[in-house]
């Protein structure tokens, strides 16, 4: 999917800041890049309802074992979503957002349906959430992307700048 893996591996673990250890896992989010995520998914998603804490993003970024690849695709969907649907950015909450965005993201990088299934209820369980309320997420999430959910690999990139940032 992504060119030159490694070099971007590489990348994402001196940028941000996952530290110089390659031995180091790249499957949860550093503290900067969780402190972007709060800040950006409360801004986009304002409800006072679940409003998104840095807490609630360490756990489930630990629990799912979310990678920065995730984290970059979920933004290329939020921005997507705050271009062809602001209302639906309106309607939920930025712990769900996070959440949801996440997980979407994940099902479509890793998502290979035989050894590396990604299931709702073990994200549900990630997120404190049951499962219906996860399929509903879900359903809502794709509707209001419009099902768009590839990404050309350029996209990724700016958000890895942006970031870097």
């Amino acid at each position: 999917f992504l060119p030159r893996h490694q070099q971007l591996s590489e990348r994402v673990r001196k940028r941000l800041y996952y530290g110089w250890d390659k031995e180091c896992s790249l499957d949860n989010l550093s503290s900067p890049v969780a402190d972007i995520a709060v800040e950006l998914l409360q801004k986009v998603a304002p409800s006072p309802i679940r409003r998104l804490q840095k807490k609630y993003v360490s756990h489930v970024s630990r629990e799912a074992c979310i990678s920065p690849c995730s984290m970059m695709l979920a933004l290329v969907y939020i921005e997507r979503l705050r271009h062809r649907n602001p209302e639906y950015l309106q309607q939920i909450s930025s712990s769900d957002l996070f959440l949801i965005s996440m997980m979407v993201a994940s099902k479509y990088l890793y998502d290979e349906g035989e050894e590396e299934e990604v299931f709702n209820d073990e994200w549900g369980a990630a997120g404190k959430v049951d499962v219906q309320t996860m399929n509903t997420l879900e359903m809502n999430f794709l509707s209001a992307i419009d099902w768009s959910l590839y990404t050309d690999p350029r996209e990724l990139f700016e958000v890895l700048s942006w970031l870097e940032g």
